[in-house]
């Protein structure tokens, strides 16, 4: 069976990785796939250009977890770090591991 969820790719400074693993489980996710990332981007220089660089973390969710993971994004990382994301529907199978 296959039905239809969100796909939230989150592209972050990898000193963030802990925190944002946290905070996606606590929205919903039950996994994540998580990536070295390099890129440019509008804020040049980062933290992690010292500590590590940056990393991409992909989780499949109910529309309603990553709502409230998109919540957290906006009120904890997107002003004071160097962070973007972005959503969009995928179809998945075996969608029982994805939440309702």
């Amino acid at each position: 069976m296959k039905r239809t969820v969100t796909c939230l790719t989150v592209v972050a400074e990898a000193v963030l990785e802990q925190r944002l693993l946290e905070d996606l489980a606590a929205a919903g996710a039950r996994g994540w796939t998580i990536t070295a990332a390099r890129g440019s981007g509008p804020m040049n220089r980062r933290v992690s250009d010292l500590e590590g660089g940056s990393i991409r973390i992909e989780a499949l969710l109910s529309a309603s977890a990553a709502e409230d993971m998109w919540h957290v994004l906006r009120e904890s990382y997107f002003a004071d770090y160097a962070v973007v994301a972005w959503a969009y529907e995928v179809q998945v199978a075996r969608s029982e591991h994805f939440g309702s």
